[in-house]
């Protein structure tokens, strides 16, 4: 009973993206405490992120995985890719992300790769433009991932309403 007590519901996986050591000169001198980004999923449409900040390494990555536990978005996913092409443009960073054919994999840089993989992702291409920095890429990969529309399951709907323009009908 007291080994349950400890485990821990592994439903999302996590990766740490940047732990950053960031300092503050006081009179009393340097005042340094660590920052930490992280990336959670479930590889089944499910990624959060979260950025957590402590006087240690291991309370800011506990409070960063916290973070992004409440901001999990759902992303749609269509044959292991993106349901469709999106660019979106980030404070300095644009980011375009395009589907891909089974068996392709991922082809993107730096955080977009690990984001989609554990969004369930397995299959993009997409490239990072104008910006270097690892936590601006971070919320603009999501901020495109939050923005995609899922694909229409039915391909003989029929979207024509003004029927006097065709002459056939």
């Amino acid at each position: 009973m007291a080994q349950q007590r400890f485990e821990e519901n592994k439903e999302f996986e996590e990766k740490i993206l940047l732990i950053k050591r960031v300092s503050k000169k006081t009179t009393g001198g340097n005042y340094v405490t660590f920052s930490a980004l992280v990336v959670i999923g479930n590889r089944k449409g499910r990624v959060g992120i979260g950025v957590g900040r402590g006087q240690e390494v291991p309370p800011a990555i506990q409070k960063a995985i916290k973070q992004a536990k409440k901001h999990m978005i759902n992303v749609p996913v269509y044959k292991n890719s993106l349901p469709h092409q999106i660019k979106i443009k980030y404070k300095a960073a644009l980011v375009l992300l395009k589907p891909a054919p089974e068996g392709t994999g991922l082809k993107v840089g730096s955080v977009a790769r690990v984001i989609l993989d554990l969004a369930g992702i397995f299959n993009a291409s997409g490239k990072i433009i104008r910006s270097r920095n690892q936590t601006v890429n971070t919320y603009a990969v999501m901020e495109a991932l939050k923005r995609l529309k899922p694909k229409l399951q039915s391909s003989n709907v029929n979207f024509s309403t003004n029927r006097s323009k065709n002459k056939n009908l």
